[in-house]
């Protein structure tokens, strides 16, 4: 039977996968900006409530979106990886294994260093939590560099446009592997509790941690010190 283009992402999928995306290299350029510090907390605090939505929709999500459909072992990865020098790589409508891997990856590299840096500027911790959180933001900028690196090189051994996939939606399949709906009320609601939580949910959340005038005078202090 010949392959057309069927629908494989969702729309909550591509929407999380773009907005935290878009998160992340927001929070990693302004991590060493005291002036824009208080945007790098409420895009920390953004990625968070995406990865709490991801791992609610990879539980009850479309078929391709779900944890299940790519839940690959270790020999599953190596197989994969092992088809790519082959004239045949193996070929998959949702994450390949050694995709899979690379989300599960970046799920929990955004959540340490979400949750990291929340207690970090909480003043919990120590130092060692903002050492923590510092880790965890270069494992996911490795992640994410490995990530697009597998999306170029699976792209041009399987000639099509990964990239392009997580936008439209569509990649080469049969009639009948795809799924039938797009969820675009769910994937509207998210970009609206976003927008949301950017336009009033500093004034729900209160002064941001770690931003009052004590640890602005705490923080000079240190700052002052090191230097002497």
């Amino acid at each position: 039977m010949d392959k057309t283009r069927v629908l494989i992402w969702d729309l909550p999928t591509r929407v999380f996968h773009w907005l935290l995306a878009a998160s992340f290299l927001g929070a990693f350029v302004t991590a060493e900006s005291e002036r824009l510090r208080d945007v790098h907390v409420m895009l920390g605090y953004t990625m968070l409530g995406l990865i709490g939505f991801r791992l609610l929709w990879g539980v009850i999500g479309t078929r391709y979106a779900r944890f299940g459909s790519f839940a690959f072992g270790p020999r599953s990865v190596v197989r994969y990886l092992k088809s790519l020098f082959s004239r045949s790589p193996q070929h998959h409508l949702g994450h390949n294994p050694a995709g899979s891997w690379a989300i599960y990856a970046l799920l929990a590299t955004a959540l340490v260093a979400g949750l990291s840096g929340y207690l970090t500027y909480s003043d919990i911790g120590g130092d060692w939590l903002a050492e923590l959180h510092e880790g965890a933001a270069n494992a996911m900028l490795a992640v994410v560099f490995v990530h697009i690196v597998g999306v170029v090189v699976s792209s041009f051994l399987h000639r099509e446009n990964l990239a392009a996939a997580m936008v439209n939606g569509r990649k080469a399949g049969r009639p009948g592997e795809g799924i039938c709906y797009r969820h675009r009320i769910v994937a509207a609601l998210l970009v609206l509790a976003t927008l949301g939580f950017w336009a009033g949910g500093a004034d729900y959340l209160g002064p941001i941690p770690g931003n009052s005038p004590e640890a602005a005078t705490a923080r000079n202090h240190v700052a002052h010190r090191d230097r002497g």
